[in-house]
């Protein structure tokens, strides 16, 4: 018994047990993972103060984007989540996904729990179109509907970490830490442009 205990702290105290090469390189890949997804995402912005008419939105889902160009080109960039994880096309009411295509910012206002709302015009003609097109290829049920109230929106309060480790929450909306969200929503007037995509 002491012969086992002495030889289990001798294992333990000299490293535990040994890896081979590719299973410490996989835990030390973890491990820079981790690391690397704690760090704080930041926006970025042109130096100039305000950005020059006309302006577009670009939401790009693979890179957890939101981009504006102007007159000038490109504008700032703002981190962001979304809806639901698989990152595809809307499809119908409840499936949390995040509508791709071209769309127009058709609301602001001020929100009670995300800080700032800027509302998009989904459903729109494309949306429909492409709605209808899966219903009648049974991608869809019959009975479903497009659904709405998709926007660009600010966290919960306190909650702006989620953008920071990627965690897709909405219902289909496009999140920004808030005062990324309190900054986008100084200068974007309603009718600007919106493309989402994948």
């Amino acid at each position: 018994m002491k012969t086992a205990l002495l030889l289990t702290t001798c294992i333990l105290a000299s490293g535990g047990l040994m890896l081979t090469k590719s299973a410490n390189d996989a835990l030390n890949w973890r491990s820079n993972a981790t690391v690397t997804k704690a760090k704080t995402l930041s926006a970025t912005r042109r130096m100039s103060t305000n950005p020059i008419a006309p302006m577009y939105i670009v939401v790009d889902k693979k890179k957890y984007e939101l981009s504006v160009y102007d007159a000038k080109g490109w504008f700032a960039t703002y981190p962001v989540v979304f809806g639901n994880n698989s990152l595809d096309d809307k499809r119908m009411e409840g499936d949390r996904k995040t509508p791709e295509g071209q769309f127009k910012i058709n609301q602001k206002r001020p929100h009670e729990k995300w800080d700032r709302y800027m509302g998009i015009d989904y459903p729109n003609q494309e949306s429909i179109a492409k709605f209808n097109m899966r219903k009648q290829r049974g991608e869809i049920p019959s009975w479903a509907k497009p659904g709405g109230g998709i926007g660009i929106h600010g966290t919960w309060p306190d909650d702006d970490y989620v953008v920071d480790h990627f965690r897709n929450w909405t219902n289909g909306c496009i999140s920004l830490k808030r005062h990324d969200v309190e900054d986008l929503y100084s200068y974007i007037p309603v009718g600007t442009p919106v493309y989402i995509r994948k």
